[in-house]
């Protein structure tokens, strides 16, 4: 029976969602602090001095640790994933969506100590996908071992994916508007609360063994007047773009990579080191693209920076990012998506406060809207990326900048890719989520229970269906049924065990079917 069944098994179900909130916000702890111990072993300094401590170091020490992190990560993915790539937030959402609430535990593991090993030896990504991806995982344990239905399984990755954000970031609110605007994609009543006791239980562990502070300590700013707003509408409308040029390029990036290697034969196993072989070289000249950004984002949003030195920090930023996820390295698009926002933000202030000396703020307060702007427009999340910037700052004092340039990314970058990163990579596997439960839910449906046994009267239909090529292997979904029926006009198919037909597909059948799942859909989104 399911953990949420009525009765006594709900408050199972409670403290089953409590406990993997805090196995999540633990697992994002320790994985945060593993890559402290590591790259603090491998460079002598932490994300927070790591580009000011490469300014100086060795040649051959910048260049050598992300090729050897890159062999690694390599040998890792070759042996324990089928594809030799990084799972990530993409996979969960996935998961969610398709999986009943589940992702591959062997695979996530994998994942997890492969993106560990990328942000300890100079990958350029973030921390912030590998731990919601690390705890679907834990989720996904639960689930098994409880077993869950789809919704509460789903749920549960919801609990898992607040907590791990919440204690990552210390940023509980942000969290849980994650996994419901993200991961889950519905605010459905069943799901909000539990996710929000997990979020808790997350930034609580985060508190207890980090401490109660925020990740970046700005002076408090104040916005100067109204009159400035069409500011922060063109700075809204500039991250936009400038997100759209961040995830084209990662995906362009794969794309080439995937020709090249193929071309000339290089061994999947080798790609990421060769990946960061050439992030070692990009470091040599821009040691801020190396790791997390943490100290540069920092900088930004201090205003240490001038107008051509955070220009071409975004575009070596964007490069580098792009190199990461080509190379198949590990790591999350959400700090350098909060990085390339803070120096566009910062870039922008330049020229706002030049234009605008008597009536605009300080350059910073322009950084903390481009910060949260790119990101919300790489993640397709305003709602949750707004909150995480005011959480990670503490600034609450600009909200009518920040929700105004985030809200403009995101409907521009929305237009420009499908949506978001996670959804156009998705778009691209030919896995349909973005337009929605209707264009999806027919890859959820095996058609086992849906085929007519063949009758002994049966044998010449199916023969002629065959010849028709108006067939289906016996272990495809519905989602291959539905244009079938929609092109021909007689509504039956065959269905093949090999080269034999073992039965029959009705149309009749696979819109009652299609029509049922929906109807559950709605219900779980709207309950």
């Amino acid at each position: 029976m399911a953990a949420r069944a009525r009765g006594p098994n709900r408050m199972r179900f409670w403290l089953t969602a409590l406990a993997t909130g805090l196995a999540a916000g633990y697992a994002a702890v320790g994985f945060r602090m593993a890559i402290f111990e590591l790259q603090t072993f491998l460079y002598g300094a932490d994300d927070v001095t790591l580009a000011t401590t490469l300014a100086s170091a060795p040649w051959y020490l910048v260049l050598a640790i992300p090729v050897l992190g890159g062999l690694v990560v390599g040998v890792l993915l070759h042996r324990f994933t089928h594809d030799g790539k990084v799972h990530s937030v993409t996979t969960v959402i996935e998961g969610a969506a398709l999986h009943d609430g589940r992702v591959d535990r062997r695979a996530g593991l994998a994942s997890a100590l492969a993106s560990l090993i990328t942000l300890s030896t100079g990958g350029s990504t973030g921390r912030e996908g590998p731990v919601v991806h690390l705890g679907a995982v834990i989720s996904s344990w639960v689930a098994d071992r409880i077993r869950a239905d789809g919704m509460t399984a789903r749920d549960l990755m919801g609990c898992a994916a607040a907590a791990a954000v919440a204690a990552s970031f210390n940023a509980p609110i942000a969290g849980a508007l994650f996994a419901l605007e993200v991961v889950l994609r519905h605010f459905a009543l069943h799901a909000i609360a539990p996710i929000t006791v997990a979020a808790v239980a997350g930034a609580v562990v985060s508190r207890l063994h980090i401490g109660n502070v925020t990740e970046f300590h700005l002076p408090v700013s104040q916005l100067a007047f109204y009159v400035e707003l069409p500011a922060f509408m063109l700075l809204g409308l500039l991250s936009g773009l400038v997100a759209t040029i961040l995830v084209r390029s990662v995906l362009l990036a794969e794309a080439v990579a995937d020709t090249v290697t193929a071309s000339l034969r290089i061994p999947r196993w080798v790609r990421p080191g060769i990946s960061g072989f050439l992030l070692g070289l990009l470091a040599l000249g821009f040691p801020h693209i190396i790791g997390v950004g943490y100290e540069t984002t920092r900088s930004a949003l201090l205003g240490e920076f001038g107008f051509w030195a955070a220009v071409v920090l975004v575009a070596t930023k964007v490069i580098a990012v792009a190199l990461t996820f080509g190379g198949r390295m590990g790591g999350g698009i959400f700090s350098p998506s909060l990085m390339i926002g803070a120096l566009t933000g910062l870039a922008f202030g330049h020229v706002a406060t030049a234009l605008m000396p008597g009536v605009s703020g300080t350059e910073a307060l322009y950084a903390l809207a481009g910060t949260g702007a790119v990101a919300a427009g790489v993640l397709g999340a305003p709602l949750s990326t707004t909150m995480i910037v005011f959480e990670l700052t503490g600034d609450w004092h600009t909200g009518v900048a920040v929700m105004l340039a985030v809200s403009l990314s995101s409907a521009l970058a929305s237009r420009l890719v499908t949506r978001s990163f996670f959804l156009t990579q998705l778009a691209r596997q030919g896995k349909p989520i973005a337009r929605g439960v209707q264009d999806y839910v027919a890859c959820t449906i095996g058609l086992a229970a849906l085929i007519r046994p063949l009758q002994p009267g049966d044998a010449p239909r199916a023969a002629a269906l065959m010849a028709e090529g108006r067939v289906l292997e016996e272990g495809a979904r519905l989602d291959a049924a539905m244009p079938l029926f929609r092109d021909g006009a007689v509504p039956v198919l065959a269905v093949l065990r090999g080269a034999e037909p073992v039965g029959l597909l009705h149309e009749a059948d696979a819109l009652r079917a299609f029509s049922a799942a929906l109807v559950k859909a709605g219900r779980e989104e709207h309950s």
